[in-house]
């Protein structure tokens, strides 16, 4: 007989207060596999990982390890059973030092309340878990000094350190460069090579057809099938997920672009807080303009330059050609320019507020009759942009931290939708949404250039520059490097202008 599998979920079914998160859900997991879960945001895939983290407990059905049941009444219980769940968001501290981010929690020689912890063992275990995952760094150092990929290493290293047999990542390359990528990619290969189970979650599909053994796909909270490597192709995976076939272009046909077209925002000379050079552009009414550029081009601080996150130090910009240099946010917004930031829980909601709450928050004096909140006027606006755009919630009461990160993403663009926006800047707006989810942003981001309205679009997607983008501007070092236009556009040329490697052709000042 074949031993049973590292991990065997089996008919996890778990409800919530008006909504059935999974149903008769069933999951396994070899030693030495990677498997990529799959499926839209809202398909049950973080519930069923919170699950085998113990952070939730099923309704029904059972988990087994080495054919073993077992019970996971909380995140210590499922710890000592060798899960380890590496959030998206990543849960460091960042006032601690690495070895004290490792072992918080479950210090080596923990003995009492008035008892100092054993520094040097401490420092010594982290020393050899840094070796482990190639992170060539000391112990001692802390974590707030990190990059993005360097806390990811932690994190794994952390996972290590409670001999975790199965490890949990979550959209693990989502703020990474292309180099730790990589790396990641290398250590994953080498936690296989060790025995250990990984479960892989991700919306980035060239990663998984890379990195997975075999494919599970979740469909309102139900399996919707099981694919191995092989048999895994971008068609049959978003088929499963959305149940229907995408078009193979999900990038909305847009008209070319008209000659006559006005400039509704033209920045001369512009120096960003930070930047050593000035940044020159124009944008043009009904436009979508595209920013490209590697991590530390400068395009994030642009935008919150141009929303008055951070005053520009010098030069001059123009808004339908009347002068315009915001100060803060509630300049740019009485003026029509509104920012879907990067980091949309951070910035771009309030988590703990309801979807109307959210939806009026920019322009709450706009809801208030002889000084009180209109409530009726702020559902009505919350319904009407939930329609629009489809956000699945129970109702426009449910609160935003309970959402998707898709459904999150959709709540940020319709409050500046209800205000009918002159310029809306979208700072990686499909960044952790899945394939159904960014079909749709794109559409409404399509109709809204349509509408006379322009867009800045910021991605470190190209396919997504590439496919929505009017013109794109290309910035290295807080510099514009070129604009291309959209008949000249191609990867190769994007990215040679953003690492100036060779001297590409068309270049545009």
């Amino acid at each position: 007989m074949s031993p049973p599998p590292l991990l065997a979920m089996q008919g996890i079914t778990k409800r919530f207060p008006g909504v059935l998160a999974l149903k008769d859900v069933s999951l396994t997991l070899a030693a030495g596999e990677v498997l990529a879960l799959m499926g839209e945001n809202g398909a049950g895939k973080s519930t069923l990982m919170k699950i085998l983290g113990g952070a939730h407990r099923p309704d029904a059905g059972e988990i087994r390890i080495d054919g073993r049941v077992v019970e996971l009444d909380g995140v210590r219980s499922a710890k000592s059973c060798g899960i380890a769940l590496i959030h998206q968001e990543l849960m460091l501290a960042p006032n601690l030092d690495i070895a004290s981010n490792i072992f918080l929690g479950s210090e080596p020689g923990k003995g009492g309340p008035l008892r100092p912890l054993p520094r040097a063992e401490t420092l010594s275990r982290a020393k050899a878990l840094l070796d482990r995952v190639g992170l060539g760094l000391s112990p001692t150092t802390p974590v707030s000094q990190l990059t993005a990929g360097q806390m990811q290493m932690v994190e794994i290293a952390k996972a290590l350190s409670v001999n975790a047999r199965i490890i949990i990542m979550d959209e693990p390359t989502s703020s990474l460069t292309a180099g730790e990528s990589e790396h990641l990619f290398r250590i994953i290969g080498q936690l296989k090579s060790e025995q250990i189970g990984i479960i892989y979650i991700s919306h980035r599909m060239e990663e998984v057809f890379r990195l997975s053994d075999r494919v599970t796909v979740l469909r309102d909270g139900c399996n919707a099938g099981d694919l191995s490597g092989s048999e895994a192709t971008h068609d049959r995976v978003v088929a499963l997920m959305v149940g229907r076939e995408l078009s193979g272009q999900y990038f909305p046909t847009r008209p070319a672009p008209a000659p006559d077209r006005e400039a509704t925002l033209v920045v001369e000379e512009v120096l960003v807080p930070g930047a050593r050079h000035r940044v020159s552009f124009q944008a043009f009414r009904g436009e979508i303009l595209g920013f490209a550029g590697l991590v530390g081009a400068g395009r994030t601080e642009l935008m919150e330059t141009l929303f008055g996150v951070r005053p520009a130090l010098a030069g001059k910009m123009t808004l339908n050609g009347a002068p315009y240099l915001p100060l803060r946010p509630k300049d740019a917004i009485r003026r029509g320019v509104y920012l879907v930031p990067e980091d949309r829980k951070r910035h771009g909601l309030v988590l703990g507020m309801s979807v109307a709450e959210n939806t009026s928050l920019p322009s709450v004096g706009g809801y208030t009759r002889t000084g009180f909140l209109d409530r009726r006027r702020e559902q009505q606006v919350a319904e009407q942009e939930s329609k629009r755009l489809r956000i699945k919630a129970h109702s426009i009461e449910q609160r935003v931290v309970d959402l998707s990160g898709g459904n999150q993403q959709k709540v940020v663009i319709g409050k500046w939708l209800a205000m009918n926006p002159v310029v809306l800047i979208c700072d990686e707006p499909t960044r952790g949404v899945d394939v159904g989810a960014k079909a749709e942003i794109y559409r409404h981001i399509a109709a809204l250039a349509e509408s006379g309205v322009t867009v800045l679009l910021v991605s470190s997607d190209m396919e997504e520059v590439m496919g929505m983008s009017d013109r794109v501007v290309v910035m290295r070092e807080h510099r514009v490097e070129a604009v291309l236009d959209r008949d000249g556009l191609s990867q190769e040329t994007i990215a040679r202008f953003m690492t100036l490697a060779g001297e590409p052709e068309g270049r545009v000042a």
